[in-house]
Formats: C-alpha cells, structure tokens, sequence
C-alpha cells in the first residue's frame, strides 16, 4: 500500500496530479455554479457615482431583454466577497432568476473613489453598495417591471450586506417620491438587524420605508454580533440570540413591545406605519409581508447552510410568486445543489496547496534558483536525560498554548492584560540580564565556555524581553489602521503574529543558549546555513513558484469562473492593489514565519510524527481556544468570551493557513536543508491569500 504513492513523491507526477485535480474540480464546480450550464455566468464591473462595483452575474437560458425575469442583488458581509453567496446565486438562478452576486465598495474588485479618512470607513461600503447595484440592474432590459416602470427586484445581503439591503429599501422608497415607481420590490436581511441602520433613519421609519414590500430577517439563533436582547452586557454579544422576542423583533412583526413572542416562520401583514419627513407625513401607511426566520447557526454558518438557503428560497419563491416568468422551474426548497459547487471547489483548493511543493521542487533543479539548496545538516540534537526531556515537553506544550492563551489580549488589544505582559517581559529580562552579566564576570576570571555562551544568550534573551515590552506599550498605535496599513483585520492578526513571534524567538534563543549550544547545537541544526546566493535565490524561488501557482487560479476564474475555497477560506483573484497592499505586510508577516519555521524543525525534525507535530504546534491552542468557546456557547447559552466576536470569527480561516503553512515549514526544509525557502512562501503565500481575501480601504488617508 504504501508503494502505491510513491510516486506522489516524484515532482513531475505530483505536478501532473494537481494540476489535474485542479482542472477537472473546477470544470465540475463551474457546472453546478452554472446549473449544468443552464446559466451563463458572467464577471461584470460598473462605474457608479461613488465608484466601481463588481460582481458575477448568474443569467439563466433564454432569460433577457426578451424575456426579462425578476432579478436578485446579493451580497456579502464585512471582510468577504461576492463568492460568500455562492449558494443563494446558485439556487436562485437554477429557478429560473437573473441574479447579482456584489462585491461590496472596498471588497473583493469593487472600489470606493473618494478619499477615506482613518475611522470613517465604515460609514462608505455598506452604506451605498446595494442601492448603487440596484439602480445598475434596474436600468438593464433583462429586468421585469411593470407598467408603471416598477420592478421586480430583491436585495439580499449577509451581516453589512444585510444593513446595505435594509437600507437600500429605504433609499429606494425615498426616491421613488419624486420618480413615482419603486425599483425594490422585496429584500432580506442575512445576520443583521436595524442596529447601524439607525444612524440613517430609525428603525420605525425604516420599516414605513417598507411600506407594501415583502421583508425577511434571517436572525441565527447563535449569532456573534446582533439580535440581542436589551440589558444583555454591553459589548458581550456572543450569547443564545431570540430576535421574536425582542423589542425590535416585535416591532418588525408588528407587535408592541409589550405583546407575546413573535412568531417565527410564519408570513405576517403588517401595518408599515406612515412615512414621514420631519413633522410632514409623505406616504400613508401600506400593508406588507413581513418574516422573521432563526435557524439554529451561528453568524458565519449562515454562509454555509442548507438550511439558510432554503429559507432565502421559500423567502424569494413567495415574494416573487405573482410575478414569475413562464421559463421560471417550480423547484422545491430542499433541493439544493450549491453543495457540490463547493466540494468541487475544495478539492480545488486541496490541488492548489499540493502544486506548491512540486512546482518549488521543480524549480530548484534549474540554475540559480539551486542555490537556495544547502548542504545537509544533522537536526538539532535531541535531549537524553530525563530533566532534558521534561524540558522538550514543557516547551512543546508552552508553544502549543501561548499563541492562544494571549490571543484575546492581543486582538482586543487590553490595555491591563498588556500592560502584565510587558511587565513580565521586563521583568524576565532583568533577570536575564543579571544572569549575563554574572556569566561573563565568572567566566572571565575562569575562561568557561560553557559560562560565556549563557552569558551571550542571557544578553540576547534580555534584548527580546525588551521588545516584547516595547511591543505591548506601544500596541495601540502598533499596525494601527492607517494611510499605509490598509486592511483593519490583517492589522489585528499581525500585531498577534508579530507579538507570537518575539515570544517563540525569546522561548527558542532561552533553549538554545542555556540547553542547546552548550550540548553541541550550532546554526546549522537548525537550518540557519547560509552561502552566497542561498537568501536570495530563495526568495526568487518563492516569488516565482507562488506566481505559476496563482496562473491556474486566474485561468480557473477566466474559464470556470470559479476560484479555491472552503466556506471562509479563499485562494482568489486579485488586483493590484491587493498585490501592492500585501507588499506592506510581507516584511512584518515574515518575522513571524522565519520564527516560527525555525522552531518547528527545531523541535520535530527527525522526530516521529514529525508533520503532526508541527501541525498540533501550530494550530493546537488556538483549535482549542475555539472548542471551548463555542462549546460553551452551545451548551449554556453564553460563550466563553462573550466579547470575541469578529475576533473568534477570523480564526475559522487563520487555523487551517497555521496548519498548511506548518507542512510548508516541514517539507520545504526537506527540500533545501535550510528554513528560508518555507519562510519566504509562507510569509508571501498566505499574506497574499489574506489580503486578497478581505475588506481593503485603498484610497485611506
């Protein structure tokens, strides 16, 4: 059995084998995105009066300007892009819908035109997005209206896309004041309530903005962020959600505060309320639709749930079921099928990470690029006492946990929890210092070896301790959000990854002076050989294999017009300024990853169960971190930090990068003997994947 893969170890055949996994997974997910190629699917961009959007346009067979067809707009939340609703757009145009899959202004390849100053880029893309989408799609002969020139269009949106729908509604209504015809005819909120909403209008206004229309809420019963119940903690949002229930979600079903539980699931006529501008009443109250629906999920699961999916597909089949055109299919909710455009896009994804190794292995058999190949050295040498292999242990699980047990203090940014950390630094390092400078007096007078390498490493280890110091006085304006650091979220995984990584450098160096060298370890065990030639050549190597990686995900996307994904992790297109703004944090990210790829091979190489190993250093707090806190979520009701919201979230995609890039630690040092390769491909690789794949403030000042 286990020469039947061996030949996955030959690089040409191993290329062969991705790039065919490649291939045919996207052949076969670009068919159920397009219903067996019942629907063309097309990438379109649009200039507005703010700026670009972009998105995919999902058209079914024969559906156009000669059989125009109901159209839905939908979008995606804060960080994602317009592939977050592969299942709603796969759905919705297998029945027969034109639909809109948008990327929101500063996400994915939609850009806002004016300048962003710091700390308001939050009142530009979800703001505007949709209703610009909307009046688009409105002017297009593919869409149905009546003979007042009203259409039929739905806005849907997941979490900010959500806010931009409601909103877009209530734009819509206020124009169609002086236009006489409204271009909205439904929409429904994804993970998102009226909460932002109010800085525009109220959420009674809003809702007699709705006037006739027919508007859902899809309200998770675990949301991280909204729905919550007035008097639940300020700030601590990540608790047992039930929206009916609450004043707001009365208010939508068209209760009094005061009245039972909504209920759910269920189609109420609700009164909208009159319209008003000021004290001036400019609409009569309308009756309309109004539903509330609270799948048992989490903020992030409604992305990929087949239960959200047929809760849009009841929504829009019952909004739209007086106004289908006659080509439109009767398909029932539980037939799905987006499912399978996923897992095609997975494997995808699978062979996209595969074609890195050989694709690196082949280019180190040419000229120049062979350089970044040194000779090969024994690994750093293993302890044989007992107090030794206490002390490998002790360290292994120290690394294991520490990224996790400082991450809250390090994403939130705590000013008390940081201040403990750069006090501990402190104080770890005068003691270090002292320690050094005792070794060096003793060893002088008694010419120890053994004395002046503590003596060195107590001197380099106290250096550390002042950075990490440094690094938790200064956190708040540390890769604060700026004209130059661009994306809020990487900022925050950066500040984590550069703080993990002084810690990891302090835990390695303290090993290596005090346990390693005086036993006979040099920099060679672990993987820190250099020759002329050997840095560079490594970096252009990473350079170009990561470059011929990428070309199949832009010929996938040109062709299949699909990418590499698994639910929030993405390998995708990008622009250049994606590219530009992943340069900005290369450097940072590759302190973290030169680190990190010299203590894993310090500590597994030559070990049994190696890869595992490096894998469970990477990701093994921080997967425990998230088992406790949704464990706790899910069985009390209240999580174990209610205020890590978006912050948990980001570690659904984080966890997976830390585990692939720990194989690209492991098996490019194979390759080379040294840790610069994996460290340049990590550090490029998944900045570049992270930055491609989130919310982007180019034009910040």
């Amino acid at each position: 059995m286990k020469n039947a893969f061996a030949w996955l170890k030959q690089p040409k055949k191993l290329l062969i084998f991705a790039l065919a996994l490649i291939v045919l997974s996207s052949f076969f997910a670009g068919m159920f995105n397009s219903s067996f190629f019942s629907s063309k699917v097309s990438y379109i961009e649009f200039e507005t009066e703010r700026g670009t959007l972009a998105g995919l346009l999902y058209m079914p067979k024969d559906a156009g300007a000669n059989d125009p067809r109901p159209v839905i707009v939908t979008t995606h939340g804060y960080l994602n892009t317009k592939e977050m609703q592969d299942a709603p757009a796969v759905e919705m145009a297998r029945r027969g819908y034109i639909v809109l899959a948008l990327d929101m202004y500063d996400h994915g390849n939609a850009r806002w035109d004016a300048d962003i100053p710091v700390g308001s880029q939050f009142s530009t893309f979800w703001i505007h997005s949709q209703f610009d989408a909307v009046k688009y799609i409105y002017s297009q002969p593919f869409t149905k209206k009546d003979s007042s020139g009203n259409a039929y269009i739905a806005v849907s949106g997941h979490s900010m896309g959500g806010f931009s729908s409601l909103l877009a509604m209530y734009f819509d209504e206020m124009q169609s004041l002086q236009t006489g015809y409204r271009m909205i005819y439904a929409g429904i909120s994804v993970g998102a309530d009226f909460l932002y909403t109010g800085s525009v209008a109220p959420q009674a206004q809003m809702q007699a903005a709705f006037g006739s229309r027919t508007v859902g809420i899809i309200a998770a019963d675990y949301d991280e962020f909204f729905f919550n119940m007035p008097g639940d903690p300020s700030g601590q949002t990540v608790r047992l959600k039930d929206y009916p229930a609450t004043p707001a979600g009365k208010l939508f079903l068209g209760l009094d505060a005061n009245s039972p539980r909504g209920e759910d699931y269920v189609f109420h006529k609700v009164a909208s309320g009159a319209l008003t501008i000021g004290e001036n009443t400019v609409r009569a109250s309308q009756t309309g639709s109004r539903i509330i629906y609270t799948p048992h999920q989490t903020h992030p699961w409604n992305h990929f749930s087949a239960v959200t999916t047929s809760h849009l597909i009841e929504f829009y089949e019952t909004a739209f079921a007086n106004v289908k055109a006659a080509g439109q299919n009767s398909i029932s909710a539980g037939s799905q099928i987006w499912q399978f455009k996923e897992l095609f896009n997975f494997i995808a994804l699978i062979g996209f990470f595969i074609l890195i190794v050989p694709v690196m292995s082949l280019l180190l058999k040419l000229p120049f690029f062979k350089l970044a190949v040194t000779d090969k050295t024994a690994p750093v040498p293993p302890g044989d006492t007992p107090v030794q292999k206490s002390l490998y242990w002790l360290f292994l699980i120290v690394t294991i946990l520490y990224p996790a047990a400082i991450f809250r203090t390090l994403m939130n940014k705590t000013r008390s929890e940081l201040a403990v950390l750069g006090a501990s630094a402190l104080i770890l390092g005068a003691v270090l210092l002292i320690r050094s400078i005792a070794a060096f007096i003793v060893s002088s007078k008694k010419d120890d070896t053994v004395l002046k390498i503590k003596g060195n490493g107590g001197a380099v280890t106290a250096g550390i301790c002042l950075i990490i110091y440094l690094l938790a006085a200064t956190a708040s304006t540390c890769f604060a959000l700026s004209s130059f650091f661009i994306e809020p979220t990487v900022n925050q995984i950066l500040y984590w990854a550069v703080v993990c990584g002084a810690i990891a450098a302090l835990l390695n160096f303290i090993f290596y002076y005090f346990f390693k060298k005086p036993a006979g370890a040099a920099p060679a065990n672990y993987g820190l050989t250099v020759n002329t030639g050997n840095v560079l050549s490594s970096l252009v190597t990473a350079v170009c294999g990561i470059a011929l990686a990428y070309i199949t995900v832009f010929l996938m996307q040109a062709v299949f017009k699909v990418d590499f994904r698994l639910w929030v992790l993405a390998v995708r297109v990008f622009k250049a300024e994606h590219l530009l703004t992943a340069m900005r944090y290369i450097p940072f990210f590759f302190i973290f990853y030169f680190i990190n790829t010299i203590g894993i091979n310090a500590n597994t190489r030559g070990k049994k169960f190696g890869y595992f190993t490096a894998v469970l250093m990477n990701t093994g707090g921080l997967l425990l971190w998230v088992i406790l806190q949704y464990g706790k979520l899910f069985i009390t009701g209240v999580s174990l930090y209610p205020d890590m919201a978006l912050n948990a979230i980001l570690l659904f995609a984080l966890i997976p990068c830390l585990g692939i890039t720990a194989v690209y630690a492991r098996k490019l040092y194979e390759k080379t003997n040294n840790v610069y390769l994996a460290s340049f491909t990590n550090a490029i690789l998944f900045t570049l994947i992270t930055c491609a794949n989130t919310a982007m403030f180019w034009n910040m000042v």
